[in-house]
């Protein structure tokens, strides 16, 4: 579960890092701000994202296993679960968006359609790193559960009395 919550932080932070540093100087003047993910000393993010996002889901996974009978099942659940649409959204729309604007030919004009898409970009993947920041806290919270198991609510039978059944009791 530590495991799993250093993973989901990591996947956090990151995101927090990418949008304090990185979104703002790649999105502010696209094509010529693109250059900075461009040659062989570019930035290439997708060296952290590719793998951190298998590992992150695998111990996601493992805590969610675990911790099948315990108190913090639900909320592993509702984090593991966010976190896969998450990453659905992720390859569907922004991975693809992201190499589209980054594979954009090189010229020294701004092009406004460019800083459109770039700002729409942006904007929804702020929103997408807030809904991270519910599953993180979510997922902390998760931690601080117990680890008591869930109580199953077993049906004792009532204890038969024998002086009033039909049998001649």
């Amino acid at each position: 579960m530590i495991i799993a919550c250093m993973c989901f932080m990591t996947v956090f932070g990151a995101g927090v890092y990418e949008h304090v540093v990185l979104v703002p100087k790649w999105s502010a003047a696209p094509p010529s701000s693109l250059l900075m993910f461009s040659g062989p000393y570019g930035i290439h993010a997708e060296d952290l994202w590719m793998p951190i996002h298998p590992i992150t889901l695998f111990f996601l996974g493992g805590a969610l296993i675990a911790n099948w009978y315990s108190n913090r099942r639900r909320r592993i659940l509702i984090v593991l679960g966010g976190y896969i649409i998450i990453l659905a959204m992720t390859f569907g729309f922004f991975v693809p968006e992201l190499i589209t604007l980054i594979g954009t030919p090189y010229h020294d004009h701004i092009d406004p359609d460019l800083v459109r898409r770039a700002s729409t970009w942006e904007t929804l993947s702020v929103i997408r790193l807030s809904v991270i920041a519910i599953l993180a806290f979510i997922l902390l919270l998760a931690l601080t559960k117990s680890h008591d198991r869930i109580k199953k609510h077993t049906h004792h039978a009532a204890p038969m009395n024998y002086e009033n059944d039909s049998l001649g009791g």
